[in-house]
């Protein structure tokens, strides 16, 4: 007898969640364009959701590449909030410039690397406590370097800051009957180059292969002759490094610095990598997917925003349920897989 044959038969676990977050997304977006009409039908509005999460797309990266190894990072909103804050005071009151700026940015997140990812792949510490550790720790160095949020007056970085690439074709008319340009910021091209630089790693690159790996069994992944040790180390190594980068792309957003910045921007990064497909138990995970999660979390925020739902606790609970919805989904294909296997 003939095992049927369906449209998932012969898909991996990574295409499967793939699939079903991009038709969450368009489901959402589709369908707040015809109930709510208005903002939702202006591109603008699409490309204010990349502006607003550029850096949450390149920090949720990095997360994506430490949980496919089945580790995870949550120090990575501290080292934002340091890097924003440690710019800032670098360029405002040390006469600073932009680009030792961000070489600063790119330094701070590559020496939480190398702290962290050494503990964790070296010292077989749990990655959650040594980077909780490290949350802390970025959090402490955001008020030593400076306890109030100030504004940053650097002329170079204001002008960066308010720098905007035109979108052709995709403006629209206001109230006044005057055309409007759409835009995105410099912020969202550094996101999207990194989202693809990542896609390239994973699918190609021989590091990308052995992420899977040692997600996927360590044990196998070591017998292979796959450095695991080696693989870990360097996944919270670019982890941070992209924490550091991220961190510089939220400073030019929000063009200042304080200690409550990027709050809770972990736990985002977290649930976009699990609506985006990356699972928690490790081996599977993509970069698309990524993205389409980080894209999935901030509309269904925006719809509980214009239903006129403001109260923080509304998107806590859209959130909390999009993050169960998945969960789910991620339990049933783990299943799946299990079946398969005992087959």
């Amino acid at each position: 007898m003939k095992k049927k044959s369906g449209v998932f038969s012969k898909a991996t676990d990574t295409q499967i969640l793939l699939f079903i977050t991009i038709v969450v997304f368009f489901g959402m977006y589709i369908g707040a364009m015809i109930f709510q009409g208005a903002g939702f039908l202006k591109a603008q509005t699409f490309f204010n959701i990349l502006n607003a999460n550029a850096a949450l797309i390149i920090t949720s990266c990095g997360m994506s590449i430490v949980m496919i190894t089945g580790g995870i990072d949550i120090s990575i909103g501290g080292v934002v909030a340091l890097v924003s804050m440690s710019c800032a005071v670098y360029l405002d009151r040390m006469d600073g410039n932009v680009p030792m700026a961000f070489a600063l940015a790119l330094l701070i997140g590559l020496a939480f690397g190398l702290v962290q990812g050494a503990l964790v792949a070296y010292l077989d510490i749990q990655p959650f406590i040594i980077t909780l550790a490290g949350m802390f720790f970025a959090r402490g160095m955001t008020t030593i370097v400076n306890t109030e949020p100030f504004n940053v007056a650097n002329e170079a970085f204001v002008a960066l800051k308010n720098t905007r690439i035109i979108v052709p074709g995709f403006g629209s008319v206001n109230k006044k009957g005057v055309y409007v340009n759409a835009y995105v910021e410099i912020g969202v091209i550094v996101a999207l180059v990194v989202v693809l630089l990542m896609f390239l790693l994973l699918r190609y690159a021989k590091f990308g292969r052995n992420l899977y790996a040692v997600g996927g069994n360590s044990q196998s992944a070591l017998m292979l002759g796959i450095n695991v040790r080696r693989t870990r180390f360097c996944s919270h190594l670019l982890c941070s490094f992209l924490a550091g980068l991220g961190g510089f792309v939220y400073f030019m957003h929000v063009g200042s610095g304080s200690a409550s910045h990027a709050t809770g921007m972990e736990m985002n990064a977290i649930a976009s990598s699990i609506i985006g497909g990356t699972m928690l138990t490790g081996g599977v995970g993509n970069i698309i997917g990524t993205l389409f999660g980080v894209l999935s979390l901030s509309t269904i925020q925006n719809i509980v925003s214009s239903a006129g739902l403001d109260q923080a606790w509304w998107t806590g609970i859209t959130t909390a349920a999009m993050l169960c919805l998945f969960l789910v989904v991620q339990s049933i294909i783990i299943a799946r897989k299990k079946r398969q296997s005992a087959k």
